[in-house]
C-alpha cells in the first residue's frame, strides 16, 4: 500500500464553495455550461454547475444544449460565443472536446486534453492562458507527483481565486505529499555545503537551522548538562578541580562572561548587563509592581527593592510560590522559612541584599535539582526548570536567546577533552533518550515546527513573538536564497523544492464555514532514527470561533525506519476516541498490546474515551481509497458534519 500523498479534505466543488456567491466571470474565460430558459433579444439563463446567470447569446442556441462557452464581455452585461457544439447522441464529450482545441489553437497533447476533460467534469471555467500555463505545468511535473493530485492542485486554485502562477501550483501539489521532506532537507544541506556561491552568511544559517531540526531535543539535553554544571559549582563537596572544568564550558556557551570565577559566577552576569535591569522595572518609592514570572527577573526586582516596598513583595512572593508548580512542596517550605528570618529582621538595604542572595541560592539548588528530574514539565505559563534556572544566572536573556545558549552548551560540551564534561553530556544524552514520552513528542514537534518557520507570515502580520528571531528561521532565509541572483542553479532548485513543501502545508490547510481543515509535515529525527510524519486534522468551529474538541477527524501519514509506512485513523466523537492502525507488519497487534493501556490512561486524563485501538493491514482497505474516506461525510446527532 502506497500512501506518498493525499488529496486535501477541502476538495469541495465550486458549488460547495461558492453556493451562496454570484458567478463571477472574467473576459475570455472558457466554460462548460447548459442552457437552462430562453429569453427575448437573444438572452438566456446558462447553468455552470448549481450556479445560474444570465447571458447575451452571440446566435440563438437550443434550450437544453451543453456547449462550451467563451466570455466575451463582461460590461454592461455578460456576453457569450458558442465556442463548440452542443453535446448530442452523435457528438460526444471527446469530440467536443476536439473540436474546442481546433477553433481556441489550443495543443492536441494529453496534457491538454486531461486538463480540459477534468475542469468540463468540475464545471469550472478557465482562460485560454490559464490553459497553456496548466499544460506546461503538467507536462513537468516533479517526480514523486502525481497526476491527478496536479488536476486537483489545479482545480484548488481556481475555486479559492488563488494566484495562477507555479508557484502556487507547486506548493499545492508538493504540499499533499506524506514523505520526503526529510530527504528534501537533507540533499539541501548537501548542496549548503558542497555549491560554491551565493550568500555564504544565508548559507551557514540554513545549514545550522537543518542541523538543529535533527536534534528537536537538544534543549533538554542542554538544560542537563546546565543542572549538572551548577549543582557542581555550589556543591561545597566537590572538589576545586571538578568545578573548573564545568566552568569553561559555561563561558564557552556564552552563559557565563569571560571574566567570571569560582567567586563571582553568580552574580557576574547582572554587573555587566544593564539591559536585565530595564528588564526588571525596578520598584520606585510608594510603587507596587507585579513579580516578574522568571525567577531571574523576580530576584532583581527584590534587589532593586526599598525598605518601604520589601512587605507588599514578600506577600506576592508567597503567591508566587504556592503556585510554583516547578518547586515541591520541600523546597517551598524551605522558601517560606527564609521569608520569616528575613520578617523578624529589621529592613534595610544591606539586609534586602543578602536576603535576595540567599533565595538566588535557595532557587538555584532547587531549579537544578528539579531540571534533572522533570525534564519536559513546564508550569502554567509554559516555563520549565531550566527556564528558571537559566533566568537565575542570565536574567537578560528572552527565550530564544535562552534556546541558543542552551545548543551552545551542548556544543561547547560535546566537543569539550574534560573527562567531567564528556561523561556528563554522555550521561545527559542518554537520560533524555530514556525519558522520552508524549511531552518530549510534543516539545519535539512545537521545536521543528518553529525551525522551519511555518508561522512565520503570522509572526510578521500580528507583530508577535520575536520577529528578528523569526528570521533566521527556514523559511525566510530560503527566500533570501532563492532571491538571491548568485545563488547556483541547482542549489535554487533545492531551496525552492522545500520552499514549496512549506508553503503547501498553509496552502492546503484553511477554514470552509464551520470546518477547518490543518496540514502539518513534520520531519523528525530522534537519535539518529529518520521518521516523515504528516497530520491531517479536520474538525467543527464553534460559534465563539474556537475548535470544538468534542469532535475531530485526524489522519497521521507516517513514514518511519522500523514500522516503515503507517496511517493513523483517529475519530473524535463526543469526546469517544476511535483508532485504525493501518500497517502490512505481522504480529503488530501483540507488540501494541502492552502500550494500548497507557494510551487509554493518557487519554482519560484529557477526558476522553478510548473506544478501541483496530491493528489492520492495508489490504482491508481496498475500495476504499484514503481519498475516498477523506470526502465521506459522517452526519452525527446534534448535526455536527466531520468530513474526512
Amino acid at each position: 500500500m502506497s500512501f506518498s500523498s493525499f488529496n486535501p479534505i477541502q476538495t469541495n466543488t465550486p458549488q460547495q464553495v461558492t453556493a451562496n456567491q454570484p458567478l463571477a466571470l472574467r473576459q475570455d474565460q472558457v466554460f462548460h455550461g447548459t442552457i437552462k430558459q430562453l429569453y427575448p433579444n437573444q438572452m438566456a439563463e446558462v447553468q455552470i454547475g448549481n450556479q445560474k446567470l444570465m447571458a447575451k447569446l452571440e446566435v440563438p442556441l437550443k434550450l437544453g444544449d451543453a456547449h462550451f462557452f467563451q466570455v466575451t464581455a463582461t460590461n454592461p452585461q455578460t456576453e457569450l460565443k458558442v465556442v463548440t457544439g452542443p453535446m448530442s447522441q452523435t457528438i460526444t464529450a471527446g469530440q467536443q472536446l476536439t473540436q474546442l482545441l481546433e477553433t481556441m489553437n489550443l495543443p492536441k497533447s494529453n496534457e491538454m486534453q486531461q486538463v480540459l476533460s477534468h475542469f468540463m467534469k468540475a464545471q469550472l471555467p478557465l482562460s485560454k492562458e490559464q490553459l497553456l500555463a496548466a499544460e506546461s505545468w503538467m507536462k513537468n511535473l516533479p517526480a514523486g507527483v502525481d497526476k491527478n493530485n496536479a488536476l486537483q492542485a489545479l482545480q484548488r486554485m481556481v475555486e479559492l481565486k488563488m494566484p495562477f502562477t507555479n508557484t502556487v501550483f507547486q506548493a499545492l501539489t508538493q504540499g499533499v505529499k506524506t514523505d520526503g521532506l526529510s530527504a528534501n532537507l537533507t540533499n539541501l544541506a548537501q548542496l549548503l555545503a558542497s555549491q560554491a556561491g551565493g550568500n555564504e552568511t544565508v548559507k551557514l544559517n540554513l545549514l545550522q537551522q537543518i542541523d538543529q531540526l535533527a536534534k528537536p531535543l537538544n534543549n533538554e539535553t542542554g538544560g542537563l548538562l546546565l543542572a549538572r554544571a551548577i549543582q557542581t559549582l555550589l556543591d561545597n563537596g566537590t572538589p576545586i578541580a571538578s568545578k573548573l572544568q564545568a566552568l569553561p564550558v559555561l563561558k564557552e556557551a556564552s552563559i557565563l562572561p569571560q571574566q567570571a570565577n569560582l567567586q563571582n559566577w553568580q552574580s557576574a552576569n547582572k554587573q555587566i548587563t544593564q539591559q536585565a535591569s530595564n528588564q526588571a522595572q525596578p520598584v520606585q518609592t510608594g510603587q507596587s509592581v507585579p513579580l516578574q514570572k522568571e525567577a531571574g527577573l523576580m530576584m532583581q526586582q527584590l534587589a532593586q527593592a526599598t525598605p518601604e516596598q520589601t512587605k507588599p513583595m514578600l506577600e506576592q512572593l508567597r503567591v508566587w510560590m504556592s503556585n510554583e508548580s516547578l518547586l515541591s512542596q520541600t523546597q517551598k517550605q524551605q522558601i517560606q522559612q527564609l521569608i520569616a528570618r528575613f520578617e523578624q529582621i529589621p529592613s534595610s538595604k544591606q539586609a534586602i541584599k543578602a536576603f535576595t542572595n540567599q533565595m538566588q541560592q535557595q532557587l538555584l539548588k532547587a531549579y537544578s535539582e528539579n531540571a534533572t528530574t522533570g525534564l519536559f514539565t513546564k508550569n502554567e505559563e509554559g516555563i520549565s526548570a531550566k527556564d528558571q534556572l537559566l533566568s537565575l544566572i542570565k536574567p537578560d536573556s528572552n527565550l530564544p536567546q535562552a534556546d541558543q545558549l542552551l545548543r551552545n552548551l551542548v556544543k561547547a560540551a560535546a566537543d569539550s577533552p574534560q573527562p567531567l564534561v564528556q561523561s556528563a553530556f554522555t550521561q545527559a544524552e542518554a537520560q533524555v533518550q530514556s525519558s522520552v514520552d508524549s511531552r518530549a513528542m510534543e516539545q519535539a514537534i512545537k521545536t521543528v515546527l518553529k525551525g522551519l518557520g511555518v508561522s512565520y507570515e503570522a509572526t510578521l502580520a500580528n507583530k508577535a513573538g520575536d520577529i528578528q528571531a523569526a528570521a533566521q528561521q527556514i523559511k525566510p532565509q530560503l527566500l533570501t536564497l532563492i532571491q538571491d541572483a548568485q545563488t547556483p542553479p541547482v542549489l535554487r532548485d533545492a531551496a525552492e523544492m522545500v520552499m514549496a513543501r512549506l508553503n503547501g502545508m498553509q496552502l492546503s490547510s484553511g477554514e470552509n464555514g464551520h470546518q477547518h481543515q490543518l496540514i502539518m509535515q513534520v520531519p523528525l529525527e530522534f537519535f539518529g532514527k529518520k521518521m516523515d510524519a504528516t497530520l491531517q486534522w479536520n474538525g467543527r468551529m464553534k460559534e465563539d470561533g474556537k475548535i470544538d474538541a468534542n469532535f475531530a477527524r485526524i489522519m497521521f501519514y507516517l513514514n518511519m525506519e522500523s514500522l516503515q509506512k503507517t496511517v493513523i485513523d483517529m475519530q473524535v466523537q463526543n469526546r469517544v476516541v476511535t483508532i485504525n492502525v493501518y500497517n502490512d507488519i505481522a504480529n503488530l497487534d501483540s507488540l501494541a498490546t502492552s502500550l494500548k493501556g497507557s494510551l487509554k490512561t493518557g487519554l482519560l486524563d484529557k477526558e476522553y474515551t478510548l473506544s478501541g485501538v483496530f491493528i489492520k493491514p492495508f489490504g482491508e482497505r481496498e475500495g476504499k481509497t484514503l481519498t475516498k474516506v477523506q470526502n465521506q461525510q459522517e452526519d452525527q446527532q446534534g448535526g455536527v458534519d466531520i468530513r474526512v
